[in-house]
């Protein structure tokens, strides 16, 4: 197991990961716990690959991912925003939807219960095999990484300049932390929840189309494998700051990683598949345990 490639795999795993994290943070900011982050990741998924099967290029393949990604954000906002649908029901209600949605689509219109293959599908932009060689470990890391590996990288400093350095973001953060004081400040709260809800689409649709385009080049029900659910954990680690956030999630597509060489051990691909899921869990445990220790009264 080769340092280069262990990265490598890091950085592929990594990726979805920190973008779900992102999408689950941005809304949280705006005091909204996303939990539709898994079913937008979907839906983007099946786009991706059935409108860039469908007109045989990538680069319209990608942007359906991200439409289709944002078109769910946006009926996740209509439901909860206009008509006062709770954020977890309406979360779960579009995951439920995606996951049932994508699946009577793949029966009903390819006959292909079991996933959606085609027999040709064009490939996303990715670094040429041998042009960072020059560069020690990292450069045959970096070497086939998808161009939304790099975008995913811009991701994370762009979002926190959007937060902390533009004023639309200061409303944001200001809708979330108090509602009334930013409605006395004429800020439009319900305008900067849909602003954040349909950010948060346009990340996980980022998210969704690197699942689906970047190696596979297939859809297979489910294949979010509660991706979003552990960007969500992620955030919530990193306490809903973009950089604390990413590296949580980073650490995260570590844990997968590593379980993926484990594999060559002998070690059982139950225990193997459980890792990243089980760092979920303890992250979520210690992010609980350090708002006690937060929130605790100091003794005098």
């Amino acid at each position: 197991m080769s340092i280069e490639s262990l990265l490598a795999s890091v950085l592929e795993q990594s990726t979805p990961l920190v973008l779900a994290a992102l999408a689950a943070m941005i809304t949280l900011r705006a005091n909204i716990l996303n939990v539709a982050v898994e079913g937008m990741m979907l839906v983007a998924a099946f786009s991706a690959i059935a409108v860039g099967a469908l007109t045989d290029s990538a680069f319209i393949g990608f942007w359906a991912g991200l439409a289709g990604a944002i078109f769910a954000s946006l009926v996740f906002s209509t439901m909860t925003l206009r008509f006062g649908a709770g954020f977890i029901v309406a979360g779960l209600g579009i995951n439920l939807l995606a996951a049932g949605g994508t699946l009577f689509a793949l029966e009903r219109y390819y006959n292909s219960p079991g996933g959606l293959r085609p027999i040709a599908f064009p490939d996303i932009w990715h670094v040429p095999e041998g042009s960072l060689s020059f560069i020690p470990v990292i450069g045959p890391a970096i070497e086939g990484q998808s161009i939304i590996v790099f975008l995913t990288v811009l991701a994370v400093p762009a979002c926190w300049v959007f937060l902390y350095r533009t004023p639309t973001g200061a409303y944001l953060r200001a809708a979330g932390e108090d509602e009334h004081a930013a409605r006395s400040a004429g800020i439009d709260v319900v305008r900067m929840k849909a602003l954040a809800v349909t950010i948060s689409g346009l990340l996980a649709g980022l998210a969704g189309t690197q699942l689906a385009m970047d190696k596979l080049h297939f859809f297979l029900p489910d294949m979010t494998a509660g991706r979003g659910f552990i960007g969500l954990a992620a955030t919530l680690f990193g306490a809903g700051q973009p950089w604390m956030t990413a590296g949580a999630a980073v650490l995260f597509g570590f844990f997968g990683a590593l379980g993926d060489r484990l594999q060559a051990f002998d070690i059982p691909a139950q225990f193997v598949l459980m890792l990243p899921y089980v760092a979920a869990i303890l992250a979520l445990a210690l992010a609980r345990w350090r708002i006690h220790v937060r929130n605790k009264p100091s003794k005098l």
